[in-house]
């Protein structure tokens, strides 16, 4: 059954898909924004409804901006984004933003690209790009560990988050999401997803303080 309710969901969603990106590049300004809050809610959507997975959110993001530090398992979250952070700046691989159509829209959107082979120029062209998106008020998502890590174990902090953490400025609020166990393979399983959020981290501490306190936070909101 997991396997029909998978394929099913692969049509749907990679159809809908195909339909957005074709409209994304129409779009102007905040339009592209839109198109992709549709294609998180269609996502949404095809989860609950194809996939039967109940999403459970523990906790909120807080008002005003913030750094928000996601613990990453699967792809769901990084597509379920805007259904819960609204319209935010995303740090990612830039590996996916050479992805065909797809990186486009991305970059349209504001996805900041990371670079992490790539030495000194690539983070100061980060940080440049960072410094440039606070401006616009959105609140900023990074996945810290920098590459998805299954459920149950843990990763270090990648190197530059301290970084981006100082030039922001910005508390940084912990998220686990625990979609490793049934999304994370090409057979999704029925089930329940949680998010738990963690209370926020204030600013101006060290680069030790900073991946200590996020590194712990959220694997001890792992579920």
């Amino acid at each position: 059954m997991n396997l029909l309710r998978s394929l099913l969901f692969y049509g749907v969603f990679y159809l809908g898909t195909l339909f957005l990106l074709a409209l994304a590049p129409l779009m102007r300004g905040r339009g592209v924004r839109k198109v992709a809050g549709a294609w998180s809610a269609l996502h949404r959507w095809c989860v609950r409804h194809l996939l039967r997975i109940r999403l459970i959110q523990q906790g909120a993001p807080i008002d005003g901006p913030a750094l928000y530090a996601v613990r990453h398992e699967s792809f769901f979250e990084a597509i379920d984004a805007p259904c819960v952070f609204g319209e935010p700046v995303i740090f990612a691989k830039q590996e996916l933003l050479a992805l065909p159509m797809w990186g486009k829209v991305a970059a349209r959107y504001g996805m900041i690209p990371v670079a992490r082979d790539e030495g000194a120029s690539a983070l100061r062209s980060l940080m440049r790009a960072a410094r440039e998106a606070k401006g616009d008020g959105r609140p900023f998502l990074i996945f810290p560990e920098g590459t998805r890590t299954p459920h149950g174990q843990e990763a270090p902090i990648v190197s530059g988050f301290a970084g981006l953490y100082k030039l922001l400025d910005l508390p940084v609020v912990p998220v686990a999401v625990n979609s490793g166990p049934l999304y994370r393979g090409f057979v999704k399983r029925a089930g329940q997803i949680t998010y738990r959020f963690g209370a926020p981290i204030p600013t101006g501490l060290s680069r030790k303080e900073i991946e200590g306190r996020v590194h712990e936070a959220i694997n001890a909101l792992q579920t």
